[in-house]
């Protein structure tokens, strides 16, 4: 069975095949961009299982992975340990610098990076990255500067959508499923 890359413009795709850095938002992102807090002022977040399992895929196929958000929360450290990504900055209001500086570490350009996010502070990053991604939910000034919006909503799914389109761009969309056909994850 083939499943080819999604219907996006031949440029996005021959820019998506450069990718080695996907770098994501994580409130509006990952989760659905709601606050949770409980009464003793402890935060709650809620991520959707695909997204995860879609980082594991990507990164399992050498595509390094960045976590880059503006709050500062212990269950995001969580959430990133048990997704094994090591590249997480938190508390971040200036999003690109920090892009770039991990880029530097990296040893890859802007260019081979993918960003996404949905708010103010993500807009150098989408903007400057070698493909901009933002959610459906983000305000239509972000969207309208990203060079894809998911389908699927933050926190619902868009970082599955993303990973697995990344996949499919890249060629590694077949061994991916044959490894799962097979029961040999």
């Amino acid at each position: 069975m083939r499943h080819d890359a999604p219907s996006l413009p031949t440029h996005l795709l021959d820019r998506l095949r450069q990718v080695r850095l996907l770098a994501l938002d994580v409130d509006g992102v990952l989760t659905d961009g709601r606050l949770y807090f409980q009464a003793d002022g402890d935060e709650i977040k809620a991520f959707h299982t695909l997204d995860g399992h879609g980082i594991k895929l990507v990164q399992g196929a050498g595509i390094e992975v960045a976590l880059i958000t503006g709050r500062d929360s212990p269950m995001v450290s969580r959430r990133a340990a048990a997704l094994g990504i090591s590249h997480l900055h938190q508390g971040i209001s200036r999003k690109l610098p920090v892009l770039q500086h991990l880029c530097a570490r990296l040893e890859i350009e802007l260019g081979q990076v993918a960003y996404c996010g949905d708010d103010m502070p993500d807009l150098a990053a989408i903007h400057q990255a070698g493909v901009g991604i933002s959610v459906p939910g983000a305000p239509g000034y972000i969207r309208r500067h990203a060079d894809w919006v998911t389908e699927r909503a933050g926190g619902h799914g868009a970082v599955r959508e993303i990973c697995d389109v990344l996949l499919q761009a890249q060629g590694q969309w077949d061994t991916v499923l044959d490894t799962y056909l097979n029961d040999q994850a």
